[in-house]
């Protein structure tokens, strides 16, 4: 039995508090801490665990092994150093951290101090996915040679009405940090590094925002592979996000959930459900069970010594990509380690 310190109870924790409940027997709630006494009681009434405004006792709490962080990114680094200085494993919402630098530091930190750390990207942790990733690790679909990954979603004014939303000060960056990242991470672990990058990006003028909504890129994966992302904010009333891989034993379409995978010797295969993918107005709108397994893997690494799927070395391949595009201006960017 592990004791876990959920840290920050904003709109993020509804997804994560519902696979607590579903692991209650693996893991206990030892408290949800806040600034906000308001969120504090939302989630003592929600989902009925022990809530706590003092976060220094929690970290100096010895029973406490676990911590899930869920705050805006520019807090992050701080907040998983302080864990991990306390001895406590850490899962971490995405991004790691606002900027490229500042993720890598966070890593390190985390990696010096000997704990675990895992990045919430549960889209790896859908069953499509899964079966996708067990597809192109066996061969099945052959040499890929063509990879592309389209986030046509849509945000509203109600969601750009909370105070710095979309804005660099709080998080960090726009539609590729912040909404696209989740796909483009699982896209990164399907297909492979991205060697090189030719970006563009936008802000739309829609919404008063310092950052991003439209994004394009072609890409030279490492294996020599070409693709394309297409990611936006902007696409009324949004769509699903989907991941098409070619092979040259066969193909693949990832949408949300829904796998379909044509091989060449006549073979279909189909995976996956129909849960939604908060492309749409509402961004919570999706199942939580992807971070139900997201979140058993985690528990599962501390149990067993190893390093969790969705550890922070492996994350750093999307902040490196996602710097890469902003810093190209449709220019060849080499995207690096």
């Amino acid at each position: 039995m592990h004791r876990i310190v959920v840290i920050g109870l904003g709109m993020a924790v509804k997804p994560h508090a519902l696979a607590l409940r579903d692991l209650a027997a693996r893991v206990e709630v030892a408290a949800g801490f806040s600034r906000s006494a308001d969120r504090r009681a939302a989630f003592k009434s929600t989902y009925g665990f022990p809530v706590s405004d003092d976060l220094d006792a929690l970290l100096a709490d010895r029973s406490i092994d676990t911590a899930m962080i869920l705050t805006p990114p520019w807090a992050h680094g701080e907040l998983a150093r302080r864990c991990a200085a306390a001895g406590k494993h850490v899962l971490l919402e995405k991004p790691i951290e606002a900027t490229l630098e500042r993720a890598v530091e966070t890593v390190e930190a985390c990696e010096k101090a000997g704990v675990k750390l895992a990045i919430v990207f549960q889209h790896r942790f859908r069953l499509g996915a899964l079966k996708l990733a067990e597809l192109i690790a066996s061969g099945r679909l052959g040499r890929l040679m063509s990879c592309s990954a389209q986030v046509r979603w849509w945000r509203g004014p109600d969601y750009f009405a909370q105070p710095g939303r979309g804005m660099k000060a709080r998080d960090g960056g726009g539609v590729l940090l912040t909404q696209a990242i989740h796909t483009l991470d699982l896209f990164l672990s399907l297909a492979g590094p991205v060697a090189e990058v030719s970006a563009f990006h936008a802000n739309s003028g829609l919404r008063a925002i310092d950052t991003e909504d439209v994004a394009a890129a072609a890409l030279r994966f490492e294996s020599g592979a070409i693709g394309t992302i297409d990611a936006t904010s902007t696409a009324y009333p949004g769509y699903p996000e989907r991941i098409e891989i070619a092979g040259d034993k066969g193909s693949a379409v990832l949408e949300i959930e829904r796998l379909r995978v044509q091989l060449m010797d006549g073979t279909v295969i189909e995976e996956g459900g129909t849960g939604g993918g908060g492309g749409g107005a509402d961004p919570m709108a999706f199942d939580h069970a992807a971070n139900t397994r997201l979140l058993a893997d985690f528990l599962d690494a501390i149990d067993r010594n190893r390093a969790p799927k969705t550890n922070g070395r492996s994350a750093l391949h999307v902040h490196r990509l996602i710097a890469a595009m902003l810093a190209s201006g449709g220019r060849p960017v080499g995207v690096g380690a």
